[in-house]
């Protein structure tokens, strides 16, 4: 196996490189990245081969897509909120990004693992998401991480091309960045909390999500490239786990074995009430996958910020 993984100096793509790299059959791993919100440092001793470019870059893809039997596409604009005050920008990475990957695809046909979001589904009203729901996003990021499963299914259909969308759900973990306006939750908390801050809590708190490590995430997505499973359909990769961030504020509060203020604001627009996965079809295609749990992932991820600048991950990790 021959991998490239765009968006592999990110969270998720840093993780999924370091758990290729310990699989015998993975030959080499290239990472195309243009940290815009990746890091080389992400990537350090992990030995992989780095390109620096950007998926809107089709000459670019011509020229490295074609050594690789495998494509894990990862790169993307991330967040919600940032896609509401740049749709423009979150659409020409998110959607028109991965159409060019895809493209580049189609005349060597290596097998395609393609990222997209939980955000599709919207708000719907279901206990849980599963994948006969109609899409009904409600931010533009959720519309592009649509735009580019569907674009992965029709190159499919139209030129045989070998694809797995995966939907993430809330994923989380070492590696992920906190110190920005768009941070996600579980490194927000995490953050805050060690450095003596409130948590901010938009809304009430009992808005819920279903959490999913990144160790968890990595090892599903290798497992699946290594034995190239294909769907007609996009396939969630969360495990039907929900909690609410005042309960993932007291979880993180017993990691800690201390007290955590709260400091609520108002809600955002373009968020969900409530977000938890059934994981049946992930679990048909890979059955016996386990994922870590909430208090083991969250003791991972606080190891990993209590290291400071220049950390390893921690075991497990």
């Amino acid at each position: 196996m021959r991998v490239l993984v765009t968006g592999g100096a990110g969270f998720i793509g840093a993780n999924l490189c370091r758990t290729l790299t310990t699989r015998p059959e993975v030959e080499s791993v290239t990472v195309l990245d243009d940290f815009s919100t990746g890091s080389r440092a992400n990537l350090d001793d992990v030995g992989v081969r780095v390109v620096e470019g950007s998926i809107l870059d089709r000459d670019l893809l011509a020229e490295i897509v074609p050594g690789a039997t495998h494509v894990i596409h990862l790169a993307a604009r991330p967040s919600v909120p940032r896609s509401l005050a740049d749709p423009i920008a979150s659409h020409t990475v998110n959607a028109t990004g991965a159409l060019h990957v895809l493209d580049a695809c189609r005349a060597t046909r290596p097998h395609v693992v393609l990222a997209s979001s939980s955000s599709v589904y919207g708000d719907c009203r279901e206990p849980r998401k599963h994948e006969d729901l109609p899409a009904r996003p409600l931010s533009p990021y959720g519309a592009g991480k649509l735009a580019a499963e569907a674009y992965a299914l029709a190159y499919a259909e139209s030129y045989g091309l070998p694809v797995l969308p995966f939907r993430f759900f809330n994923v989380y973990g070492p590696l992920q960045p906190a110190g920005h306006a768009y941070a996600a939750v579980v490194p927000a908390f995490v953050s805050a909390a060690l450095a003596g801050r409130p948590v901010q809590i938009h809304g009430d708190g009992e808005q819920s999500r279903d959490f999913t490590f990144v160790g968890s995430v990595a090892g599903v997505v290798a497992e699946a490239a290594v034995r190239r499973i294909t769907s007609r359909r996009p396939v969630n990769l969360a495990f039907g786990t929900r909690v609410s961030l005042l309960r993932l504020r007291q979880a993180l509060e017993a990691v800690l074995e201390r007290p955590i203020e709260v400091e609520f604001r108002p809600a955002r627009a373009g968020d969900i009430r409530h977000s938890r996965a059934s994981s049946r079809l992930l679990l048909d295609l890979l059955p016996g996958t386990r994922p870590v749990p909430l208090d083991e992932g969250l003791h991972l991820t606080v190891s990993w910020f209590e290291k400071g600048p220049g950390k390893a991950l921690p075991a497990g990790g």
